[in-house]
């Protein structure tokens, strides 16, 4: 994928047929003709180094259902989604929650 960056103008040229079909999936996803048009918002961080992974949230997009592991929260708590910041409070012995394809994480 080829990205050019002039100012606040940023541009996506796919190299490649999975990339052209990625860039219009999220094309109909952010772009609504008949309403508002969706933002993406970056979410946590990026260190090229660290992890070669960009991730963004969608907004007003609707998620999926909540789906739930087989580990058990050891106390009270709420567990947090780092990918897109959702939040949910689960009792002690309860399943601990999943979001975006992984467990929800223990808020310290």
């Amino acid at each position: 994928m080829e990205i050019k960056i002039d100012k606040n103008l940023v541009e996506l040229k796919p190299g490649t047929t999975e990339e052209t079909e990625g860039l219009e999936k999220l094309w109909r996803l952010l772009v609504d003709c008949m309403r508002k048009n969706r933002k993406m918002v970056p979410v946590g961080e990026y260190v090229p180094g660290k992890e070669n992974l960009a991730r963004f949230y969608i907004e007003e997009l609707p998620g999926g259902q909540t789906e739930w592991s087989t580990e058990r929260a050891p106390k009270d708590e709420a567990y947090y989604c780092a990918t897109c910041n959702k939040y949910m409070n689960v009792k002690k012995g309860a399943e601990v929650p999943k979001c975006c394809g992984r467990e929800m994480e223990a808020m310290d």
